[in-house]
């Protein structure tokens, strides 16, 4: 968690420098900056839509991750569409639709009793697909770099372990616990522009255990399922204003 807190102060410190440096080469016309239009009026450039994707470094987060072992960061991508309606020149709200592709990476046991034999299995990596859906609320501090906030609901669509995809659902108690099909959480950031094209960090957290019905007696005697999902996001887009 405090690796991602520096990230991010890191971050909105060089969008706020890259934005004031490139201010005033942006040109008066489809170029304009959020405080080149009247106030109180929504004929703002935060309205608007447009693309993005970019880079996740993501890990999990609570009181159970200290029971996976050799633990480190999950690197992998994200990609979606955003919507904004600006309410005035500094105040609009942002929805979007992304595929995320999160996960972790930990070592844990399974155990397998087939009569009297008994095996045991380790899963290091895993790889977590979700359909997220973040509400922004988007400020913006400079003309060219705002901050963003609000909730984030996010689906499981896929599950990988170790390269094979599973069940999300242990139905049959084969794989010793389920995962958690909806999260919810937190997303932050800031984000700075130059003309149509966006740059941003962003952090999500979620604040659903991913881990559920865990069944002790297949998956060794340490609990797996106090954990949640941290992500750390830097992304680009293009945006189309109306």
């Amino acid at each position: 968690m405090k690796k991602i807190t520096v990230l991010l102060a890191l971050s909105l410190g060089s969008l706020t420098a890259f934005a004031q440096n490139t201010k005033d080469t942006n040109g008066p016309v489809g170029l304009r900056s959020s405080t080149d239009y009247g106030t109180g009026t929504t004929d703002s450039r935060n309205t608007g839509f447009g693309i993005k994707g970019g880079f996740n470094l993501s890990d999990v987060y609570g009181d159970d991750k200290k029971n996976f072992t050799d633990g480190s960061n999950y690197k992998s991508f994200h990609a979606g569409i955003y919507g904004q309606y600006g309410f005035n020149n500094r105040l609009s709200i942002q929805p979007e639709l992304l595929y995320s592709r999160q996960g972790f990476e930990g070592n844990s046991t399974k155990t397998t009793t087939t009569g009297t034999a008994t095996s045991t299995s380790t899963v290091k990596e895993r790889r977590l697909d979700y359909l997220q859906v973040p509400v922004l609320m988007v400020f913006n501090i400079l003309d060219n770099v705002s901050i963003h906030a609000g909730p984030q609901v996010s689906l499981l669509t896929k599950v990988v372990e170790d390269g094979k995809e599973r069940k999300i659902a242990d139905d049959g108690g084969v794989y010793g616990y389920s995962y958690t099909s909806f999260d919810y959480g937190l997303a932050v950031g800031a984000e700075a522009r130059v003309g149509p094209a966006r740059v941003g960090a962003r952090y999500n957290a979620g604040f659903a255990n991913i881990i559920k019905d865990q069944n002790l007696a297949t998956t060794g005697n340490k609990a797996l399922s106090d954990i949640k999902n941290s992500n750390f996001q830097v992304y680009v887009g293009i945006g189309f204003t109306q």
